[in-house]
């Protein structure tokens, strides 16, 4: 039977709000509480005289993030691209010139750490401003594709937004390579969905390795850590891979329980940062290895699902580069925990020690829920 008009106008159009996303944010936050706390409570009460010294860190940055993720997603995402009534600046310019002024401070002012200024001290608190650089490139390079998405089927397109991007990029490589290549990823990856031409990735992906080799081998640091990846046995710096591979070893299919570790005694240096992983295997096992792969999967399908029913390009252009992120530190972590390839730094979102870390993704996850809340549907 044929509705009438009164009941077609009778439809409602509600904004969607994808809570089912929401749900594992917050599981995967919780679940990396409870394995920093399994991590670190040996350290912590041996260094500080408090078990819960780590937990209690980051259960209050996991808290702020929380908060934040919720209020942010509530805000309507072109804010950022909007100019702002009396200073007439978009917050976009005003957050990348703020990146680039905290990236060269950094250089000048920041704390060297294994041979590298990457982090502000601020009292008691240390900041890494590369994080806060990672949602202003994802912010950034999706706006300036937003503006002329054509121009991108030409190589001199893609040239265009590497170089609008290269001053903040330039001065992140200097000290920190691999978060310098998690920014390139972000933007490449940005830019390749946005492109109706793909053949000149290749070309400009080869001369991005080749550079990014010469940055390998010609620093010593770095090369260092290539030959310890090559001779992970007879070098004196494959101890922390070593030790790794043998909590994944140890593991088996079950694990040998919550808090049952043996590696974070001492023997996998700071456990609870980039290594965390190699410890969720040997006591959750291959089973928890990949429940928890799964769970990040379902995270990178729900984020892609957003980003095809975005509303405007620019809110799909968003979600692509923070799938992009996300989903290129949980591959290079586990690769690096699992010695597949050389030893970096990257942690692992959401399970990592790291309070900036965790802000910044938050962050992010509340810029992508701003977007599924744009997303109308119709009952």
């Amino acid at each position: 039977m044929a509705r009438t008009a009164g009941e077609v106008n009778a439809k409602k159009t509600y904004h969607y709000y994808d809570y089912s996303m929401l749900f594992l944010i917050l599981f995967l936050v919780c679940f990396g509480l409870v394995m920093i706390y399994s991590t670190s409570s040996y350290n912590a009460q041996r260094i500080y005289g408090d078990a819960t010294y780590y937990l209690a860190r980051q259960a209050l940055f996991g808290g702020a993030g929380i908060l934040i993720m919720l209020f942010v997603s509530k805000i309507d995402y072109r804010i950022y691209i909007r100019k702002l009534p009396i200073i007439k600046l978009r917050p976009i310019t005003i957050l990348y010139f703020l990146c680039v002024m905290l990236q060269a401070l950094v250089l000048v002012f920041g704390e060297e750490v294994k041979g590298a200024k990457r982090w502000i001290n601020i009292g008691s608190f240390s900041f890494q401003p590369s994080e806060l650089s990672k949602i202003a490139v994802i912010l950034g390079t999706a706006f300036i594709v937003n503006l002329a998405p054509k121009k991108l089927d030409k190589i001199w397109g893609f040239l265009r937004v590497c170089l609008f991007m290269a001053p903040l990029v330039g001065l992140i490589i200097v000290e920190n390579l691999s978060t310098g290549l998690i920014i390139g990823i972000i933007i490449v990856s940005i830019c390749f969905v946005a492109s109706r031409k793909k053949a000149y990735f290749i070309i400009s992906g080869i001369v991005m390795g080749g550079l990014a080799s010469l940055m390998i081998f010609f620093v010593d640091f770095r090369s260092t850590r290539i030959e310890a990846w090559r001779n992970v046995e007879t070098h004196e710096l494959g101890y922390q891979i070593l030790q790794g591979l043998y909590a994944i070893a140890s593991g088996g299919i079950f694990g040998k329980g919550l808090g049952e570790s043996m590696q974070k005694l001492g023997f996998i240096p700071e456990s609870h940062n980039d290594m965390i992983f190699s410890v969720i295997c040997e006591e959750l096992g291959l089973f928890g290895a990949v429940a928890l792969i799964l769970l990040f999967i379902l995270l990178f399908w729900r984020i892609f699902i957003i980003a095809i029913n975005a509303p405007d390009l620019y809110g799909g252009l968003i979600a692509t580069g923070v799938l992009a992120h996300i989903a290129s530190q949980v591959l290079i972590n586990i690769a690096v925990v699992t010695s597949t390839i050389p030893p970096t730094g990257i942690p692992l979102p959401f399970i990592s020690y790291g309070g900036s870390s965790l802000l910044v993704i938050l962050f992010e996850m509340g810029i992508v829920l701003s977007v599924s809340n744009q997303i109308k549907i119709q009952r």
